[in-house]
């Protein structure tokens, strides 16, 4: 009678403890990912599942990153629950090496991930795209958990305590997107935001000296060059500095508080122009002042000296702010740009067209 040899996956592994149950670090191949992570939880009830539905959009952009960055990306470890009878073996019987070995996993096994279920489905989209990735490594931790009934707790646990990084911070740390290598130059270099800006985080306190944040300047420079991106870097830069320079010529509120004779807080408090959604508005006005003014438009912004930033200014109720509190909506910022445009004299886009008619209602 024949007899099947049993079938296995065979790792590398350190083993280790936590709350008395052991649990494994292995370095798996990327070309094997796709094939251990099986388990299709998008059909599960929600009570039943270990993870949340995968987000199908985002798997393409995490792709990219891998396949465009294959020689300078990071990817962290990937969280797993084990039901199946996982044998581990020490690589000696010597006590020092106790706890080093190898792990065998039937592949049999059911292997939920309870984190980086996204990080598992981009690298089986970027081995398509590139299948010499296949033999690099990614780290993964294993927990054994016999009927997958602590997989949910576990999800729960692993993000409980999971915090974002503020839209600052990110911007601040990434040198792949040349905007944010913009905002932070300009952050830092052009007078009107230097010592300003807020780097790490995406509001400003009752208190702040900061008048900008990164996130805001990252924003708005990107509305400002948002169809001009196949250009050189050295031109998005040339012209991004050019334009906010020139803008900050014609606000006095800024250059007050950049003298000094009024604290940031105190314009805050009392005008529009000290919030970002003016920042971004006038990142889109210089849009269109550039393709419809494109040898005039720095005489053209002379007009922004007439504009009355003063929050109780009545022009500003439903356009910028709502019962007095500025609201930092899509729609809010259509109106705020429609208006500087008409200022200026510019010609509105059709959103912006139909925002001022229902405005007018």
């Amino acid at each position: 009678m024949q007899q099947h040899l049993p079938m296995f996956y065979t790792f590398p592994t350190i083993r280790g403890i936590q709350a008395g149950r052991e649990y494994y670090i292995t370095m798996c191949p990327l070309k094997l990912i796709p094939r251990i992570f099986l388990f299709d939880e998008e059909d599960i009830e929600p009570t039943v599942r270990s993870q949340r539905v995968l987000n199908k959009s985002r798997v393409p952009e995490i792709a990219e990153y891998l396949v465009n960055n294959s020689s300078d990306y990071v990817f962290s470890a990937l969280t797993a629950s084990i039901d199946g009878l996982v044998d581990f073996v020490p690589i000696s019987d010597d006590p020092t090496n106790y706890n080093i070995g190898f792990i065998k996993i039937p592949m049999s096994s059911k292997i939920v991930i309870n984190d980086g279920q996204h990080r598992r489905a981009a690298i089986e989209v970027a081995l398509r795209k590139k299948p010499e990735l296949g033999d690099e490594t990614i780290s993964v931790v294993f927990f054994l958990d016999e009927g997958l009934k602590r997989s949910q707790q576990m999800f729960a646990d692993l993000n409980r305590y999971a915090i974002r990084p503020s839209g600052s911070l990110n911007i601040l740390y990434d040198y792949r997107d040349p905007i944010a290598e913009i905002a932070r130059q300009l952050s830092i270099e052009l007078d009107l935001f230097e010592g300003l800006t807020e780097l790490e985080k995406t509001t400003i306190s009752n208190r702040s000296t900061k008048l900008f944040t990164l996130s805001g300047i990252y924003r708005a420079t990107s509305e400002l060059i948002n169809n001009r991106l196949e250009k050189p870097y050295d031109d998005l830069k040339e012209i991004s500095f050019r334009y906010w320079n020139e803008v900050g010529k014609h606000i006095k509120e800024w250059i007050n508080v950049k003298e000094g004779t009024i604290k940031a807080f105190e314009l805050r408090k009392d005008y529009i122009n000290a919030h970002a959604i003016t920042l971004v508005a006038l990142g889109k006005v210089g849009n269109s002042l550039l393709e419809q003014y494109p040898e005039t438009w720095i005489d053209k912004l002379i007009k922004l000296q007439s504009v009355d930033w003063y929050r109780g200014n009545k022009q500003w109720e439903g356009r910028v702010t709502i019962g007095g509190k500025i609201s930092f909506s899509r729609n809010n910022l259509v109106l705020l740009t429609s208006a500087l445009k008409n200022i200026i004299g510019l010609s509105l886009s059709p959103e912006e067209e139909e925002a001022e008619r229902s405005i007018m209602m």
